[in-house]
């Protein structure tokens, strides 16, 4: 899908609304704890700003209701940004209005402003006409580079373009878009994907895209024991989806049909108590008598588990990696997603880490700044994975 990205337009002395996504964490004292999504837009806010644009950002926030609770407020963003930057970012408490209109109105080149959260009011997500034109205002551009939102309608991520003259991609979602659609189309083989997390459900589509792509699935996180009960083994106290069996079963026999190697965990590492610094076993080898007891539930791959899938990472020319391979919030829960986020980081494979909890791993095991790619959103990864056309990005304008 080819569209106009920002080198595109001409930005000096035009008002350009650009969707970021600064949907970042805070705590009681509403201080930002993460600012990762504040520092992924700097590049395009600051192409645009050198280029003399009169910057309006707009952004969601959590998931306000229109009561407008203060902790969903962009006002800390703005300040944040500010410092980031090192210039004034100027905060608007609406995203509409006369404030807003006054305040656009009164930019000079290379000015920022930031709208109060899109989210707060409900015609946002309906994607609402009317609502999208105010957000639009006297903005001539608008460019889109919160790919975390990218796969919603919504009225700041696709409304909008019907009232502007053009729409671009950002540089965020320009890389997006190069590494999870121009570079897997052409992935250098052995392809490997890495698939965790609980569900089955949550993953099938994704799963059955890869399917026609990678030469092996690697299968980890609590979705696992749907596929283990399954084929008829027990798995204790561990979390399961009974109505997903069949489901499981199918996919196993298309990836043998497609002749997609497969691997689910060899063994699990189980626990009685789910807590921090809960005593664990592992298991033996399913099909060898391997199986989780009545009174255990698993947490994590097993140790034969890890040695296997960490064979098949160190083979692979391109990795995907989505979902984290057990409960690795909790150290003692934490040495398979550990040990495949390492050996991801040391395999010398083109490395895409789509999304979600395993950011959050890559981060927390030291071994984000070595993988190729970290890709900013959750839900849009997936769907781009899926090969799905993600709403925001089909809105804007053809290159």
């Amino acid at each position: 899908m080819s569209k106009l990205t920002i080198r595109d337009i001409d930005v000096a002395g035009r008002e350009v609304l650009m969707r970021a996504d600064f949907n970042v964490p805070t705590n009681d004292a509403l201080e930002i704890t993460d600012d990762t999504r504040i520092r992924a837009a700097l590049p395009t806010i600051t192409e645009l700003r050198n280029k003399g644009a009169r910057l309006v950002l707009c952004s969601h926030m959590g998931r306000p209701t229109e009561a407008r609770e203060e902790k969903y407020s962009l006002k800390p963003v703005a300040a944040r940004l500010g410092e980031l930057l090192g210039c004034e970012v100027k905060f608007a408490s609406d995203c509409v209005g006369e404030e807003a209109a006054s305040l656009r109105a009164g930019l000079s080149d290379g000015n920022i402003l930031l709208l109060e959260n899109t989210r707060y009011h409900s015609e946002e997500k309906k994607n609402d006409a009317d609502f999208a034109k105010k957000l639009a205002g006297d903005a001539t551009l608008f460019v889109n580079d919160a790919f975390g939102t990218a796969h919603r309608a919504h009225a700041s991520t696709e409304g909008v373009t019907h009232f502007v003259e053009k729409s671009v991609m950002g540089l965020l979602i320009e890389r997006e878009l190069e590494y999870l659609e121009v570079k897997l189309e052409r992935a250098e083989k052995p392809f490997v994907v890495i698939m965790g997390g609980a569900k089955v459900s949550d993953k099938i589509e994704v799963i059955t895209a890869l399917l026609d792509k990678a030469d092996t699935i690697l299968i980890g996180g609590a979705m696992a024991y749907t596929f283990r009960k399954a084929q008829g083994f027990k798995v204790g106290m561990s979390l399961v989806e009974d109505d997903k069996m069949d489901l499981a079963l199918e996919i196993l026999k298309k990836a043998e049909e497609k002749g997609v190697q497969f691997l689910l965990p060899a063994d699990t590492r189980i626990t009685k108590e789910f807590k921090e610094g809960a005593e664990t076993w592992v298991t033996g080898v399913y099909g060898e008598g391997g199986e989780i007891p009545e009174d255990k539930e698993g947490i994590d791959i097993g140790d034969v588990a890890i040695a296997e899938f960490k064979e098949v990472i160190a083979g692979a020319k391109t990795i995907v990696w989505n979902g984290p391979m057990g409960v690795f919030e909790k150290d003692c829960f934490a040495k398979g997603t550990k040990e495949i986020a390492e050996a991801v980081a040391e395999s010398g494979a083109l490395s895409i880490v789509g999304g979600g909890d395993s950011v959050t791993a890559a981060v927390k095991f030291g071994v984000a700044d070595r993988m190729s790619f970290i890709s900013t959103g959750g839900g849009a990864s997936l769907e781009l994975l899926e090969g799905k056309t993600l709403p925001g990005v089909a809105a804007l304008t053809d290159a």
